[in-house]
């Protein structure tokens, strides 16, 4: 893909995000995600290509239209959740590619990646994954820590969250300047792997 229409791609999908009511440091919380997910995909493969860097940017794209309130309480109900915000995120990512006049073969990649289809034998998901979840530590681990109050709940989703990562995306991690809590049950986490 050119370099101009991934850019002005990206942008398309920025623009997007902007709309996100919720917030991070002052600025709408998917477009926060988006950048530092495209972020981490570059900085773990500088020579990324351009379909996972459009996924990443867009992986929560309009996630605050579906609210999770709109389900069933409990683990099912935020499974499908979930998977319903996956379908959109793809959906609407075509969208705005296609009206950018992205190739189709770029467009259904990047809509694949982002419902991470071939997670667990495709790299490039993989990848993807690691780069969403370093995202997720980044803007949502406080917040979320906050809301359980409970930090042996805390460890047990990390833990979810490491062994869904690469050994590269662990090292990432690993990166991240984090409080003394966060450092704690990150640390917590990763010694029940072992």
């Amino acid at each position: 893909m050119h370099p101009d229409l991934l850019s002005r791609s990206l942008d398309r999908i920025d623009r997007y995000n902007d709309d996100d009511p919720n917030a991070f440091d002052g600025r709408p919380l998917a477009r926060v995600q988006g950048e530092r997910a495209h972020h981490w995909v570059l900085r773990l493969d500088p020579h990324a290509s351009a379909a996972i860097q459009l996924a990443a940017r867009a992986h929560h794209i309009g996630r605050w239209e579906l609210a999770r309130s709109e389900f069933d309480e409990g683990r099912n109900g935020y499974l499908r959740w979930r998977r319903e915000q996956k379908a959109r995120h793809a959906e609407i990512l075509g969208d705005l590619l296609g009206a950018e006049g992205v190739a189709p073969e770029h467009v259904d990649r990047a809509r694949a990646i982002v419902q991470k289809k071939g997670l667990g034998s495709d790299p490039e998901v993989q990848h993807f994954e690691d780069a969403v979840c370093l995202t997720f530590i980044e803007t949502q681990f406080a917040t979320t820590a906050d809301k359980l109050a409970d930090d042996d709940k805390m460890v047990d989703i990390v833990a979810k969250t490491l062994r869904k990562m690469s050994a590269a995306g662990i090292d990432a991690a690993a990166t991240i300047e984090v409080d003394t809590r966060t450092g704690d049950i990150i640390g917590r986490a990763a010694a029940g792997l072992r």
